[in-house]
């Protein structure tokens, strides 16, 4: 069973950036045919998929959020960060970490991590 776990700060100040760390255990970052997500959910509305990467390292962005977006990760601690630039009150959102099997259907999820931005 492949666990993922969101941490990082639960509030974060305008203007600042945005660090999310997910820790995976039960399954290798590295193992082939699968990708691994940033996706986020304002409240009251609906997912937003951030970017992420597939497991020979290639990463992908949102359109929209990529000049602001850097996924990278860590194979030693089998972990992958987020981090989001120059963050305003409208990135406030329950930020979730995600494994995607080649169809794009997300397998496992994280259980989410509410990120505050306000000063």
């Amino acid at each position: 069973q492949v666990q993922l776990q969101e941490s990082g700060p639960g509030l974060v100040k305008p203007s600042q950036t945005l660090s999310l760390a997910c820790t995976v255990s039960g399954g290798s970052i590295t193992a082939n045919g699968y990708f691994w997500s940033w996706i986020r959910q304002p409240t009251g509305k609906g997912l937003e998929w951030m970017g992420g990467f597939a497991s020979s390292g290639s990463s992908y962005y949102s359109p929209s959020l990529k000049s602001r977006t850097s996924i990278s990760r860590d194979t030693s601690k089998n972990q992958f960060t987020l981090q989001l630039t120059s963050v305003t009150p409208e990135d406030t959102a329950v930020y979730y970490c995600a494994r995607e099997v080649p169809t794009g259907r997300i397998e496992y999820w994280g259980k989410g991590t509410l990120v505050t931005v306000s000063s």
